[in-house]
């Protein structure tokens, strides 16, 4: 039925009518990268996709667009690392953080251009210095302790990209330890993404451009994380940490700075 087809196709194409080819493949080169990267360490998908996407699309749908590939990108990761996923710590996470992340999600809504692109600069130049501080300090949670901090996170979740830098610090200080964590993370970030994006779709932040955008990064980041599964073990994770600090902080000053300009 190739009219059907066609139809089906009709919204992807029309949401990336005012993308190039060159910028298409920019965003798809990012997302591999990134879907490797985060299955390495856990995070950099969120980190990394906004350096390429603020500057092709804006800075106001980028929030929503990786809300919508995370669910791509992290059912991937979760199924590679299944095996490895702590349902309980993931449960407590996800009570604790979807009421407050929703909060998050409706706040950043109300955010001109600059405000967003302020807030998601702002946050990957603090992801940096906040995640060596906890592993510095050796910050350990219990159960409940996990929760409350849960709950603080949420409105980072909601309203920022990067915030995910922090829930891997959380995960680590409740006793969960290598690929756990990137299995555990997965986890949770498909239910956070799935409230992020419920409520951007009720404030009419979910259009063509961002639904496209998010299916591209899905589909080419997809294979990402059985790759990083086969290179886990042979890469050192503290080179590749610090070449991603370097470009979370280099990308986010560039946003921040761009807000005033």
């Amino acid at each position: 039925m190739p009219g059907h087809d066609a139809f089906m196709l009709e919204p992807f194409a029309s949401g990336l009518a005012d993308i190039s080819l060159h910028q298409l493949a920019l965003i798809a080169g990012m997302a591999l990268i990134a879907s490797v990267v985060g299955g390495l360490a856990g995070y950099g998908t969120g980190a990394l996709m906004p350096l390429v996407l603020v500057p092709i699309v804006g800075a106001e749908p980028v929030v929503p667009i990786l809300s919508l590939s995370a669910l791509f990108t992290n059912t991937s990761r979760a199924a590679a690392f299944r095996h490895l996923v702590d349902p309980w710590r993931a449960l407590i996470v996800l009570v604790a953080a979807m009421p407050t992340c929703a909060l998050g999600a409706w706040a950043y809504t109300l955010l001109t251009g600059k405000g967003a692109a302020l807030v998601i600069g702002a946050m990957l130049i603090a992801s940096v210095p906040v995640r060596r501080l906890m592993r510095r300090r050796g910050l350990a949670l219990s159960n409940r302790g996990l929760a409350a901090a849960s709950f603080g996170w949420g409105p980072l979740a909601g309203g920022t990209v990067g915030a995910g830098i922090i829930l891997l610090s959380l995960l680590m200080a409740a006793g969960l330890e290598g690929a756990a964590v990137v299995a555990t993370d997965a986890v949770i970030s498909i239910g956070i993404g799935l409230t992020k994006l419920v409520t951007f779709g009720l404030a009419g932040a979910v259009n063509a451009t961002v639904i496209a955008v998010a299916l591209l990064i899905g589909a080419v980041a997809f294979p990402g994380a059985f790759l990083a599964r086969a290179l886990v073990e042979h890469l050192p994770l503290h080179l590749h940490t610090a070449l991603l600090d370097a470009v979370v902080i280099g990308g986010g000053t560039v946003m921040v700075v761009n807000a005033f300009v």
